[in-house]
């Protein structure tokens, strides 16, 4: 016996890309940045304190923010499953001329599994640099950090201001084929529309 079941149409849910300085400040890919007016007075100051921060405008669209770093990584979205379906969006593609892209497996295991299935290679291809296990930009490990002001769209699970590795540097959380998207668009874009346009070119 439960107090409650609930049904939830997964069709109906979007991918989600956080645009402040915590995990929770996020919206749906199709959806648009909150404006501090139209909220409880409680919660204006820190949506206008991570609006200041990211140099985000309220109320514009987050689809169509240009990237400079792409991360798909870290322990918790670089699983094996996770690099095949990033590897499925990259396929026959290249990432942009102004992205610096990085995919560094979540195991040792999950790597070997991954270049057994060449999915390294897929990555390299398509101009990634396919590095060893570790946590890389997660937390701005060895020399995988930010860079003054730039913005990346990373599969990590933080956003904190300084969690890349520079006090200024602006992260984008989504998912890995949600990553691997922007990569290739230089921008964030919904990742089933990069698949749909793939599938019908």
């Amino acid at each position: 016996m439960y107090d409650d079941r609930v049904t939830i149409d997964g069709d109906a849910l979007e991918p989600t890309v956080t645009w402040g300085i915590n995990p929770g400040q996020s919206v749906a890919v199709t959806g648009s940045l909150p404006d501090p007016r139209d909220l409880p007075a409680d919660d204006r100051a820190g949506v206008e304190e991570a609006l200041q921060f990211m140099a985000f405008q309220a109320g514009r669209p987050i689809a169509g923010t240009k990237i400079d770093v792409a991360f798909i990584g870290s322990c918790t979205n670089s699983r094996l499953s996770d690099l095949r379906e990033a590897a499925r969006v990259v396929r026959g593609h290249h990432i942009a001329s102004h992205v610096k892209g990085l995919v560094v497996p979540g195991s040792e295991g999950v790597r070997q599994a991954a270049e057994r299935e060449g999915l390294h290679a897929i990555f390299q291809e398509a101009g990634f640099e396919w590095r060893g296990a570790g946590c890389s930009m997660c937390l701005a490990m060895n020399p995988d950090r930010l860079e003054g002001r730039q913005v990346c769209a990373s599969s990590s699970n933080r956003n904190f201001k300084g969690r890349q590795g520079s006090p200024t540097g602006r992260t984008l959380l989504m998912s890995p084929a949600m990553v691997a998207a922007a990569a290739v668009a230089g921008e964030v874009i919904d990742v089933r529309q990069h698949l749909a346009e793939g599938v019908t070119a």
